[in-house]
């Protein structure tokens, strides 16, 4: 997984009208849980914009005060009208104790069933993949190539090394959709 550097500034103050106040100097309030320590502190707005607008997974190197450790964001809250961002929860991670994080999917390859006239429809653009930080790969990669027209993708289907996927198995990730132009050429073959 790709890192980013991040540096916080310890917190004193709490509540709604402290979050407000930090909101206002363009600072970020932000939680750090895990290995027995919550830790709260705050972000620069601009420094956290490539870690929040990013497609990828990444461990976050993170400076709070004089201590250091790596951690991943857990959850992002945004403001529901101006989307700016409200607060940040990160979730420390080691070699030792697995992690649940949400990894995005990219599909290769060009399918079957599109060649035949389908759509290919990606379901789930993220999957939650269990196990040791290291071994989550940036992206879930799955080749298309097989899938024919009127198919799909569940998530038993996909397997990432050394961690287990938290998704319901039966769950669908990408699939064939017939069109119209399909069924078109399906009954012209049929016809002749």
């Amino acid at each position: 997984m790709k890192t980013f550097d991040l540096v916080g500034t310890p917190r004193t103050e709490y509540g709604k009208k402290a979050a407000k106040a930090l909101r206002k100097e363009e600072l970020v309030p932000c939680n750090l849980y895990g290995l027995g320590k919550n830790v709260t502190f705050t972000v620069k707005k601009e420094d956290v914009r490539k870690l929040i607008y990013t497609p990828d997974t990444l461990v976050v190197n993170l400076t709070i005060g004089k201590d250091t450790c790596k951690a991943v964001v857990k959850e992002l809250q945004f403001h529901p009208i101006n989307e700016n961002v409200l607060h940040i929860d990160f979730l420390e991670v080691n070699e030792k104790k697995p992690v649940t994080v949400a990894i995005p999917v990219s599909l290769t390859g060009h399918a079957a069933g599109v060649k035949a006239g389908g759509k290919l429809s990606l379901e789930m653009r993220k999957l939650k993949v269990n196990g040791i930080y290291t071994n989550i790969p940036e992206r879930v990669v799955i080749d298309v190539t097989e899938l024919g027209l009127g198919k799909k993708l569940a998530v038993s289907d996909v397997q990432v090394e050394n961690c287990k996927l938290m998704n319901p198995q039966d769950a669908c990730v990408a699939q064939v959709k017939a069109t119209r132009a399909s069924a078109t050429a399906e009954e012209t073959e049929a016809a002749e």
